[in-house]
């Protein structure tokens, strides 16, 4: 079903089309296009609040800005649903996320307007810098514009990016979006400044009169600007009794004003066209806005609800007849909790995902033991790094494909120290619609050659459990991986005990061939294995547990009886579980014929889990297959 849009909104399928309207209608334009993003949203989910947030703003943009000349980076893509709308994709908007469809983030090679792939915060300001800095280099006169979430604005990569920009001399403005909103409410200092700038209604006043001045500016000269210049900076600080954060950079900085007043907007962007060097527009919006129901309820459940009643505001969900296993999320959750009660030691740690990471259920439980740090994943794996030196055993929890931003700190702050740090990797594997940007791919090859990390992945809820465990009293960084999404065990909540590191085990005795595989992938082994013993094929199965360090003793007894071999993992196959298997193979000096199954070396783009596993031969009609044809036998029709 494809959604009707408004009528204006019908008749623009590029920014060209919208700068045929006069002014007058943007406040009707940005009303339909809030609303055909509530009507397709609702029936086929994705992310909601943050794209309500920014309609005015990204109406005013493109009605002002020469896109795609001027060249807009998004900060992250959660935002740009509307942008994606309003340049020429709104006729396949329906198929947003889904297999086969648009991506739901800004992507190169989908749009000529979408100048800057994104998916990870805070990249905006650097990415829109080195556009800016080129296009002075070339001589030519393009608007480059950075729209960054203030919650992105908590990244260190941000605050980089702004010290470079601050003496750049570029044609760069920055738009900060602030909602006090990521995915969950935003914490630290910088969340409390941008509070008091907003709410400081002397400063606003003040402000007001300021604006109206630099409005002027082009009548007295450039020494005229430059004391204008200092006597707003100075004005700024009085008022708010302290140096305004961004002027110290060297960024002007305007501000704050309504992010949902189209029609200022539009003249405040038109103004800022000829200000010269880098400039910081701060924008008030509210995440969810036009939407009661986001708007007024639970923001981090309306980031992204799924399906929707648009009219009551009932988010769907299926009611399940049969008891369901948890998500892998809510066992770490819940678990982290059942062992912080047994040891003291225990501390929490993640960067801006409590909700998603449900390191939330600690910090509800323990508030003085779980932190959220904001989006700032090397300083989420230093702090804990930090705390480990004291005696401390920190879970820092941190999605797969965000850890790789901390990677050097993983290094360097963790592993050459040896520290006691339980390096907790959610959304492993697949990411499912979130698409390449959010794959968890690579944390296997990335982390298995760093010095004194284990590194594990549990097959089911009773393994994680018990490798948390496990990484709480061992002396020395402790890796698992798991993924997005449910596991298979209902009755999950297990005694703990301690697995020995590096002692996988055998699901299954077989003959012929040997499937060895690693983490929640290895239940797939399993219905391949159910399937292939109707066809009177009866394949071992081994469930390793452990990538570093492998089960030398396990792997002997395998290579010695087999000499078919299968490698299952939902990890990329260069440098993966794959790969070490055949290291021991040739160091030991076994022959075997070994087939790797996983993520080759290409991008892997979005859809639900299923069909990317499917699309990669690792489903487990691909396992059968596989084991199949290593067996030489024909599949019965």
């Amino acid at each position: 079903m494809q959604i009707t849009p408004g009528p204006l909104l019908a008749q623009i399928n590029t920014p060209d089309d919208l700068k045929k309207f006069p002014k007058d209608k943007l406040v009707q334009i940005c009303d339909e296009l809030r609303q055909y993003i509530v009507d397709n949203v609702s029936v086929y989910g994705g992310h909601f609040g943050a794209s309500l947030g920014v309609v005015e703003l990204t109406v005013a943009l493109h009605y002002v800005l020469n896109t795609p000349e001027d060249q807009l980076v998004w900060d992250v893509g959660h935002q740009a649903y509307g942008h994606k709308i309003l340049t020429g994709r709104k006729e396949k908007f329906h198929t947003n996320r889904v297999y086969g469809g648009i991506s739901g983030f800004p992507k190169r090679k989908e749009s000529k307007y979408d100048t800057f792939g994104v998916g990870h915060s805070s990249t905006s300001i650097s990415a829109a810098l080195g556009m800016a800095v080129a296009s002075k280099y070339k001589g030519t006169n393009i608007q480059h514009v950075a729209v960054i979430g203030d919650g992105s604005m908590t990244g260190g990569m941000a605050f980089e990016a702004m010290n470079h920009a601050g003496v750049s001399d570029s044609n760069l403005l920055i738009i900060l979006n602030d909602n006090c909103m990521a995915i969950d409410p935003n914490v630290g200092a910088l969340k409390d400044y941008l509070t008091d700038i907003t709410t400081s209604h002397t400063y606003n006043k003040v402000k007001d009169e300021v604006w109206k001045m630099l409005g002027k500016m082009s009548k007295f000269g450039s020494s005229a600007q430059e004391v204008i210049s200092k006597v707003e900076g100075a004005i700024k600080s009085a008022v708010l009794n302290q140096s305004n954060l961004f002027e110290s950079l060297n960024l002007r900085y305007f501000g704050p004003v309504d992010g949902h007043d189209v029609d200022h907007l539009v003249e405040i962007l038109k103004d800022m066209r000829g200000i010269p060097g880098p400039k910081i527009l701060h924008c008030i919006t509210v995440k969810g806005k036009g939407y009661a129901p986001a708007e007024t309820g639970n923001q981090t459940t309306w980031h992204a609800p799924g399906t929707f009643d648009k009219v009551t505001g009932e988010i769907f969900k299926k009611i399940p007849t049969t008891p369901q296993a948890p998500k892998y999320q809510d066992v770490f959750g819940h678990t982290l909790v059942e062992l912080a009660e047994m040891d003291s030691r225990i501390m929490g740690v993640t960067p801006a995902m409590p909700s998603g990471s449900s390191m939330n259920i600690m910090m509800k439980a323990m508030p003085d033991r779980a932190f959220d740090v904001g989006i700032a994943e090397q300083h989420a794996v230093t702090f804990s790094a930090g705390l480990a030196t004291q005696g401390l055993v920190p879970f820092c929890n941190i999605y797969s494909t965000f850890m790789q931003r901390a990677y050097d700190q993983v290094i360097h702050d963790v592993c050459l120290q040896n520290l006691p740090v339980v390096l907790c990797l959610d959304r492993a594997g697949f990411a499912g619609a979130d698409g390449p940007t959010h794959h968890g791919a690579y944390d296997i090859a990335y982390f298995r050659c760093i010095p004194n990390l284990v590194v594990s992945a549990p097959m089911n809820e009773e393994e994680l459990r018990n490798l948390m465990y496990t990484g709480s009293i061992y002396n020395g960084p402790f890796s698992i991986r798991y993924p997005r999404g449910a596991g298979v065990m209902p009755e999950w909540k297990t005694t703990l005990r301690e697995i020995p590191v590096g002692q996988g085990r055998i699901v299954k005795e077989g003959e012929d061939v040997a499937i060895l595989s690693i983490g929640h992938i290895g239940n797939y082994a399993v219905e391949a294995c159910e399937t292939l013993a109707k066809e009177g094929l009866n394949p071992a199965h081994y469930d390793m547990r452990f990538v570093k360090p492998l089960d030398g003793e396990l792997l002997h007894e395998i290579f010695g009886k087999f000499k078919k071999v299968v490698t299952i993992e939902d990890g990329c196959l260069m440098g993966g579980f794959g790969s070490a298997v055949l290291e021991w193979m040739v160091d030991q000096g076994y022959s075997a014929q070994v087939k790797r199954l996983g993520i080759p070396d290409e991008v892997i783009e979005h859809g639900e889990q299923i069909e990317l596993h499917r699309e990669c031969g690792f489903d487990p009609a691909g396992i059968a297959a596989t084991v199949r044809s290593l067996a030489e036998v024909v599949p019965v029709s």
